[in-house]
């Protein structure tokens, strides 16, 4: 791939990823958080389900099943997660502690898939989580906001390790478009259940809504996967430390967030540690093979 058309997918993709944090915080001053993501992923997944309504499809009850739960980790636990933290935090350290989620797989993967990594990857991992503490201004009491991103980012690495367990047999726009619209329809129901679902269809409401469904579920995702296939996935992968950097940003651009020096420090930090784990990183070794379930 020509040098200068991957730096700028590249700065396209990570930029989107990031600013969608601020984006969608100020869809939340318009809608509760439930609802926005509902509404966001139920549009993007039926969309990308009519694009790929003539790709092969699973058969069997046990691959949609697996589709379903990736999208109640993927689209409705992370995003759900993000948005509903921000009623206490703001939109540039959710950003920063979803992005985590390139830690938290190498953990996971270890304890779990019996993963093996190398020295510089687990470096990565502690100054990762030593950003982290930065980023909370050093100190232990973390708000429920923290925690609820933190959830996120949990589920975030989850789905990561099931969509390479289970995704090699299904083909990616129907994976992508059906668990984007299984977990809208999740998040509809989480809506349902502890929101009182309404909608003021103002302007910035509506410009943010879709951003969310054109810009962040349908070309990201096409971009970042053309990268993917095209480019080096290890090396790839080390420029999602961007993502939170541009969400950091975008929040004190669009919504005049405050720049703490703790958050811009504790932010390199992880940004250094996904860096360690992801650059010319080789796939980790299996000690034992994973049983399909």
């Amino acid at each position: 791939m020509n040098p200068r058309v991957y730096a700028l997918l590249i700065f396209v993709t990570t930029l989107s990823m990031g600013l969608a944090f601020p984006v969608g915080r100020i869809s939340i001053d318009y809608a509760p958080p439930f609802l926005t993501m509902s509404l966001r992923f139920v549009a993007a997944g039926l969309l990308m389900a009519a694009f790929a309504a003539r790709r092969p499809k699973p058969s069997g009850a046990a691959p949609w099943l697996r589709i379903a739960l990736i999208g109640a980790l993927n689209s409705a636990g992370v995003m759900g997660c993000s948005y509903y933290s921000m009623k206490w935090i703001t939109s540039g350290e959710s950003a920063i502690l979803i992005f985590v989620n390139p830690l938290l797989v190498i953990l996971f993967g270890a304890l779990f898939m019996k993963a093996r990594y190398r020295a510089a990857q687990w470096a990565g991992v502690a100054l990762g989580f030593a950003g982290v503490f930065c980023t909370m201004g050093a100190h232990l009491s973390m708000n429920p906001g923290t925690l609820i991103s933190l959830l996120g980012a949990c589920c975030f690495a989850a789905a990561s390790l099931l969509v390479k367990r289970w995704g090699q047999g299904i083909d990616t726009w129907v994976l992508t478009g059906y668990q984007m619209l299984s977990g809208g329809l999740v998040l509809g129901l989480l809506s349902v259940l502890f929101e009182h679902p309404h909608a003021n269809f103002a302007g910035p409401f509506v410009f943010s809504l879709v951003w969310l469904v054109l810009i962040n579920s349908i070309l990201q995702f096409t971009g970042w996967s053309f990268l993917l296939q095209r480019g080096d996935p290890a090396k790839t992968n080390a420029f999602l430390f961007l993502a939170p950097f541009f969400g950091v940003i975008g929040g004190a651009v669009l919504l005049g967030e405050p720049l703490h020096g703790y958050v811009a420090a504790g932010g390199a930090m992880i940004c250094a540690g996904i860096f360690l784990v992801n650059w010319r990183a080789a796939a980790p070794k299996a000690v034992s093979a994973a049983g399909g379930a």
